[in-house]
């Protein structure tokens, strides 16, 4: 067999001939793949909203998605997932918010009943620093020393005890975790931002009131 010469033209035809062999076993494997991650993604989800609902029997009665725009003018997406009991009677929402985070986007899910109070909420994704950033997921639960669940951001003002409210100057109420001021803001912000999204949906009877925050922890000097 004669041996190819060595030229321009002959490497860049193996080069292209390498590239398409290779994007192919790629589309194949992303193809075989791409099913199994949708179906985990998708148990992850309905796990997460039975759980920011205060668990129980729930199904998801309808689906919104919200778009507003940011201070930056940015436009974010929030998607609303009306739930109800196994006797029909609506149980509020649980409302998937996305923020960029210190290390990247922090996206959480947050469940409201229908006063607007906080029953619970889990963390989807993020990429913030393990062992700082990374405790938002424990830092704001009941038992968390930042515990905003049973507050409402219509009543309470939820922002680190460091900020303050522009619309009416009132101090932050909610104790960031150590050494992670950045990311407990960017955690803030996505649940006040679901609670405006959640605002702009209808949703009509009152629920049980959720578990309160246990007593105060001592404030915690921030820098």
């Amino acid at each position: 067999m004669k041996k190819l010469k060595s030229s321009i033209t002959n490497m860049v035809l193996v080069l292209t001939g390498i590239a398409v062999i290779t994007g192919s076993i790629l589309a194949f494997v992303n193809h075989i793949t791409e099913e199994p991650i949708k179906l985990q993604k998708d148990k992850t989800l309905a796990e997460g909203i039975k759980t920011v609902m205060g668990g129980g029997e729930l199904s998801v009665a309808k689906t919104d998605t919200v778009k507003q725009t940011d201070a930056k003018g940015k436009e974010l997406t929030y998607i609303i997932y009306q739930a109800q009991d196994s006797n029909k009677k609506d149980l509020g929402a649980a409302v998937e918010s996305t923020v960029g985070g210190f290390g990247g986007d922090l996206k959480i899910l947050v469940g409201f009943d229908l006063d607007g109070k906080i029953l619970g909420y889990t963390i989807l994704e993020h990429a913030e620093t393990p062992g700082l950033g990374a405790k938002a997921d424990k830092w704001f639960q009941k038992d968390g020393k930042g515990c905003i669940v049973g507050k409402s951001p219509e009543s309470d003002v939820l922002l680190v005890t460091n900020d303050t409210r522009k619309t009416d100057n009132k101090q932050g109420e909610v104790d960031a975790i150590t050494a992670s001021t950045i990311t407990s803001r960017a955690f803030l912000l996505a649940v006040n931002n679901a609670y405006e999204a959640y605002k702009a949906t209808t949703v009509d009877t009152n629920p049980e009131a959720p578990k309160e925050c246990k007593a105060d922890h001592k404030k915690e000097s921030k820098k």
